[in-house]
Order: C-alpha cells, then sequence, then structure tokens
C-alpha cells in the first residue's frame, strides 16, 4: 500500500482518492470497516490540505467534493430535488469561533449581521434521508447517497412508525421536502444482538450500520421487523410554503407530527452556543442513541442564503465533532479474571488507543460464546467502542487485515487464580469458580461488600480493602467489623484520626438497611432492586433463610433462576458462617417493623424512574427510599409512570417525561415528597 506522504503529491493525492472511496464503500454499503473514523478524517484532512495547497489536484469525483457514496444496485435511483450536502467539522472551541468570525465577516459585507443567533442539534450518526410530501401525502423517501443520487426506499421508510403518512390540516403545501437522520436506539441495537446471539448468528458491528442495513432491506418485512427510528431536522425543496428561521422549521415539523430531537435549542449569543455543543458531550453517554457531535446552523434563513455553500458544505453550518467513541487497534492477548461471583471475565489486552478521549488498554469481552460469535482471535486488529464512561468493549474483529497468525482462544478448565476446575450451568453462558475461598473471587466480593450501592463504607476504597486483605486483615466480610484503631495505626500511611475515622465508618455501616446488606452479599444474579424486593417480602433474614427457592420465587420480579441461585447461596455452609458472623457483629438483617409491608405505604401504587445524577442521594439509595414506601421502580418511562426523579445529566428519559406529561422531581421535590407523600412534591 502506498502510504508515504513523502511521495510526489499528484501520486499521493490520487491514492488518497481512491482510499478514501474505498473506505466509504466499506463503510456505508458493506458495513465492513478496515479502519477507524479518526483515521478516515486523518486521510480525508490530508486529501483536503494536499488540494488547498495544489487546486489542480483537486478531481470532480475527489472524496472532499462528494457527500457520500453512490446508491446501491438494487434500488431505484432518486435525483434530490436539492443537492443534500455534508458538514465542514470543527473539532475544538478555536475551530468553531473561526468559523463564527468568518460568517459574521461575510454578512457584514452583506449588511445582514445583525441579530446572529444559533440553532444546535445533537448529531445524530445514522442515515441521513429525504421525504416529499406532495399535497400532504408522502410520495417518496430516499437515502442521501451521493448528495445529488440517492436510493428510493418508499416502502421500507413508510415501516417506521414515528414517520407521518400525511400531514395535518385541510390545507397543505404544494409540496415539501422534509430531511431527517436514521437511526437504531441503543437498546433497541443490544436487544438485536442479543436476538442475533441467542439464534447463533454474528453480531452486528455498530448501530449506524444496522440501521443503513434494515433500510436497504429488499424485504420490507425485514425492516419493519427492526425498531428503527428517526429525528427530522430540516427542510429541503419547498413549494407552497415559507420560513424566516430554523427554528420555525423545528416548530412546524413538530406541529406535524415529525419527531424532532427534544434536546435541539435557539441561542441568542455565541458563548451560549458554544456552551451548549461542549454540555452536549457531557450528556452523550445518557441518550439512547449515538452522536458523534452538535450541529450548529444560523437561524435566520436570509442568513442561510446569503453565506450560501461552498463545494460541499453549506457557510451556515458546522458539526462540532465530538472524540470518536471507536477505533480500531490490535488485540495483543486475552486475558481472565474472575469476578465476586465466581464468573471467569475474559477481557481483551490491548495495544494503547486512544478512544473518547482516553487511552484504552483493556476492554471486556464479555464471555467465550460472544468470543467465538464475533470470532475474536488473539492478534485481530479489533474495533474498540467506548460511549461516555462506559467499559471499552471489543466490538468485533477487521477481517481484511487478518494475515494468519491469529490464534483462538479458549476459556481455561481451571481457574486461574485458585486453580479449581471451573464449571458452567446448563442454560449459563458464563464459566465459573465454585470455591467460596478463591482468593480472587474472595477480594472482589469484599470490593463489592464495602461500594457505595451495597455497605457504602466510606473511605474503605478498592486499594485499602486490597491492603487488607494482603496483609490478611480481612478475608470474609465479618472481619471488617473485627478491625481495631491500633490495628490501623500499624499500617503506612495511618495515623490516630484517619484510623479513627475509618472504624467510624465501618461501625456506620451496621446500620445499612437489610436489603443494602443482602445485595452486599454478591449472591449471582441479585441486584440492588431485586436484593431490596427480597428483604421487603420476606422481611427478616431468619424468614430468607427458611424459605426455599419455590417460595423466593414467589417475590415479584424474582425468577425460578435467581430464586434458586439465591437458594443455593443461603444454603451453602461457608455462606451461611457469614451471615451467623454478620448478626453477631450488630449489623441490619432485618426490615423494622413500623416499616411498611411491599406494596404498603406512602407511596404504594406509583411507579417512578430515576435518572441523572441526584446530589443527595445514589441511584441505589433512591430506589430503596423509593421501595422501602411502598413504591415500585423501574428503568423506562411510560405513561403509566407517576414520577420522574431528574438529576444531573438526565439523557432522554426527561424529554420523553416532557413529551409524555408525566411530572419530573428534582432533588428537592424528591426529598419532599420522601419525606411527606406525594402531596407534597
Amino acid at each position: 500500500m502506498a502510504s508515504d506522504s513523502a511521495q510526489d503529491p499528484a501520486e499521493r493525492a490520487a491514492w488518497l482518492r481512491a482510499e478514501l472511496t474505498r473506505h466509504l464503500r466499506l463503510y456505508h454499503e458493506l458495513d465492513e470497516p478496515e479502519i477507524s473514523d479518526a483515521e478516515y478524517d486523518a486521510l480525508f484532512r490530508e486529501l483536503q490540505e494536499l488540494e488547498a495547497a495544489q487546486p489542480d489536484l483537486r478531481t470532480a469525483d475527489s472524496p472532499t467534493q462528494r457527500v457520500g457514496v453512490r446508491p446501491a444496485e438494487g434500488f431505484a435511483p432518486v435525483a434530490h430535488l436539492l443537492p443534500m450536502l455534508s458538514l465542514a467539522n470543527a473539532r475544538d472551541h478555536e475551530a468553531l469561533a473561526a468559523w463564527d468570525a468568518r460568517a459574521r465577516r461575510l454578512l457584514a459585507q452583506k449588511g445582514l449581521d445583525d441579530d446572529i443567533a444559533y440553532v444546535t442539534e445533537p448529531k445524530i450518526d445514522g442515515l441521513a434521508i429525504s421525504l416529499v410530501y406532495e399535497h400532504g401525502s408522502l410520495t417518496r423517501g430516499a437515502t442521501r447517497g451521493d448528495g445529488t443520487i440517492g436510493e428510493d426506499v418508499t416502502a421500507n421508510l413508510r415501516t417506521i412508525k414515528e414517520l407521518p403518512q400525511r400531514l395535518r390540516g385541510d390545507a397543505p403545501p404544494a409540496l415539501i421536502e422534509v430531511r431527517g437522520e436514521i437511526y437504531l436506539p441503543l437498546a433497541a441495537f443490544e436487544r438485536l444482538n442479543e436476538e442475533r446471539l441467542a439464534a447463533g448468528q454474528s453480531v452486528l458491528m455498530n448501530p449506524r450500520n444496522s440501521a443503513a442495513g434494515s433500510l436497504r432491506q429488499k424485504d420490507t418485512r425485514v425492516t419493519a421487523s427492526r425498531p428503527l427510528a428517526l429525528f427530522c431536522y430540516a427542510v429541503g425543496a419547498l413549494d407552497g410554503i415559507a420560513f424566516d428561521s430554523h427554528w420555525s422549521v423545528l416548530e412546524w415539523l413538530r406541529e406535524n407530527d415529525f419527531p424532532v430531537n427534544p434536546i435541539s435549542s435557539r441561542h441568542e449569543t455565541f458563548e451560549s452556543m458554544a456552551a451548549a455543543c461542549e454540555g452536549l458531550v457531557e450528556r452523550r453517554s445518557e441518550l439512547d442513541y449515538d452522536i458523534d457531535g452538535c450541529v450548529v446552523k444560523i437561524d435566520r434563513r436570509d442568513q442561510q442564503e446569503a453565506l450560501g455553500s461552498v463545494g460541499r458544505d453549506p457557510r451556515w453550518a458546522i458539526a462540532f465533532k465530538f472524540p470518536p467513541t471507536t477505533a480500531i487497534t490490535r488485540l495483543l492477548d486475552i486475558g481472565v479474571n474472575v469476578g465476586r461471583t465466581g464468573a471467569l471475565n475474559p477481557y481483551a489486552v490491548l495495544e494503547p488507543v486512544a478512544v473518547g478521549g482516553v487511552i484504552v488498554r483493556m476492554a471486556t469481552l464479555h464471555n467465550e460464546d460472544v468470543i467465538k460469535l464475533k470470532d475474536v482471535r488473539i492478534g485481530d486488529h479489533v474495533i474498540v467502542q467506548r460511549a461516555g464512561d462506559v467499559i471499552p468493549q471489543v466490538v468485533g474483529p477487521v477481517l481484511a487485515r487478518r494475515d494468519g497468525s491469529e490464534r483462538e482462544f479458549h476459556m481455561p478448565d481451571h481457574c486461574p487464580a485458585c486453580g479449581t476446575q471451573v464449571v458452567r450451568a446448563e442454560g449459563e453462558a458464563v464459566h465459573r469458580c465454585p470455591n467460596p475461598f478463591c482468593p480472587s473471587r474472595g477480594l472482589e466480593g469484599l470490593r463489592h461488600f464495602v461500594s457505595r450501592g451495597a455497605l457504602d463504607i466510606d473511605g474503605v476504597g478498592e486499594r485499602l480493602m486490597e491492603r487488607f486483605w494482603d496483609l490478611e486483615l480481612v478475608r470474609r466480610a465479618p472481619d471488617l467489623y473485627a478491625l481495631t484503631v491500633d490495628q490501623l495505626l500499624g499500617l503506612d500511611g495511618f495515623q490516630q484520626r484517619s484510623a479513627e475515622n475509618v472504624i467510624a465508618s465501618i461501625a456506620r455501616s451496621k446500620e445499612r438497611p437489610f436489603g443494602r446488606v443482602l445485595f452486599g452479599l454478591g449472591i449471582p444474579h441479585v441486584g440492588a432492586v431485586t436484593a431490596e424486593a427480597i428483604a421487603q417480602h420476606f422481611r427478616s433474614l431468619a424468614a430468607l433463610r427458611a424459605a426455599g427457592a419455590d417460595e423466593i420465587a414467589e417475590v415479584e420480579g424474582v425468577g425460578p433462576i435467581v430464586a434458586q441461585s439465591v437458594a443455593d447461596w443461603l444454603a451453602f455452609p461457608s455462606n451461611a458462617e457469614v451471615l451467623d458472623d454478620l448478626a453477631a457483629a450488630g449489623l441490619t438483617l432485618d426490615v423494622p417493623g413500623d416499616a411498611p409491608p411491599p406494596g404498603e405505604g406512602p407511596l404504594a401504587g406509583l411507579t417512578f424512574v430515576i435518572t441523572g445524577t441526584l446530589p443527595s442521594f445514589s441511584r441505589d439509595e433512591a430506589t430503596a427510599s423509593v421501595v422501602e414506601r411502598g413504591g415500585k421502580v423501574t428503568s423506562s418511562v411510560s405513561a403509566r409512570t407517576s414520577y420522574v426523579v431528574a438529576g444531573s445529566s438526565p439523557g432522554s428519559k426527561l424529554a420523553k417525561a416532557t413529551d409524555l406529561g408525566v411530572p419530573v422531581l428534582d432533588d428537592e421535590a424528591f426529598q419532599r415528597l420522601l419525606a411527606d407523600g406525594p402531596e407534597a412534591a
């Protein structure tokens, strides 16, 4: 591959054009990317710089002059009524300011530099489409294609429930072209991949290409089976209607039942607009769809027309691009660690790579079945994904880069920490070490026990717990409650005050409610909400220990697999000893007599959704507070939701609550409701 940037500029430009065109086709048509977005962007910028320095190198078919790729075979070509342009990129505040200054300078030359406002919208990482309505009826839907010619996908678009088939009102415009983005919600993408894994099929690489592939299905029934979604953000050709601003376009779209992104906002100043762009980076991980930037548009249509476009980019809009959440790097090895429940968790050891603004060296691989279905091999070049604070994961291998030296991975037969033969229960994808005294399992279990969602022992973090483990001061949870100030004073870094604080914090954890203790025990399949439900149902450890799996399965939300897991854990002799010792240490192992029975209390019959970061509660604390008062907590907002409790960075759940008219509580209102009941909210 000729890739030496020192070669003749004409040869280098020709190579870049061919290489970029090839990668466009791999990404858009075949869903087989060989390079990351960042690598593609670097090649694209290099070609732009070459063409700017030597304009004679620019050709009509250069990727810098085209928006996308030619339409795929099998769909009728569609000539767009107006070109569907792309957007120039700004990768930092300085570039955004330079774009703004350039636009203001050009508008000043035309006497239109007064009253400049902006609209910001999340840049959805999906598939751009054009929707043509004639006299109120949808007559044609097409992909963007190369910006001039797209693909006719009208029949498939009609399967999307959110898409209006007819405009409102008795006098619709003679013609209006609506533009938008088809995408696959992240939750739907994960469910789709889970279904494919269960069916023994290969996983889909990313939501964007999955959405594109779903829309391009020859069988509309396949498209209809995929939960595609849509956001509309612009209009193109018009006849019989006019708009004076982009914001009025969005309002018209909303009024005619087109889905418009609720995070879209209008700004009177550059400072407000720039803050919205940068703030969206922080909200990125809260959203149920992929975004790769924030689109900024000058609001007034007369200013847009005055600015026009240059090449493939309008001068009145720009994309403030975020750090890419995917990258390609080499998988150096696959390691295995043992979790608190004994689960053997394979993880990827990677050649360090920048993803989402951080350097990633390791990523999750879930389990052996996923590794096999994705056909990930040691030595592969792999696509790594990271969104917000989510643990990086290996999406899949880049098959085109294989050279035959790659090696298949097999889960070890024996635990890498203690040597015990591993087991895999029927119906489970996870291999487990059955040894309850496995050193790795024990340490991970203790880290979980002291974590915020469980006993929340302030000052006892992962590193201190590891020190306690290595010094054999703590090997089981009850050992924590036998520690003394004198023992801590013998450790490096501890003074009288700090040792007393840690011991006091451990003592305070004895007051944590029964549900939190039950969660902290690390019983397989038992999360915080399940633990609270079990605690509220049985009301005491004694009653729970006396119950069998069938009785435990009667708890709302607890199925037979979870129930059997709880019963087996409680019956194991060493676990029984731990429970006895925790009781002797004085932990709370029952529900107070004055607490309401499950389903009863001031919040009985009410359903809550908790989203964002609350200053006064962790997510588990807020959940426990609702459940203790008889309420129910779910993960998704619907018309049946009673309240949404929203902290900072609430994401799409807040927007959905607003759309559905569900009451929203901030931290202060939530505290009032807990103290005085719903009438105080």
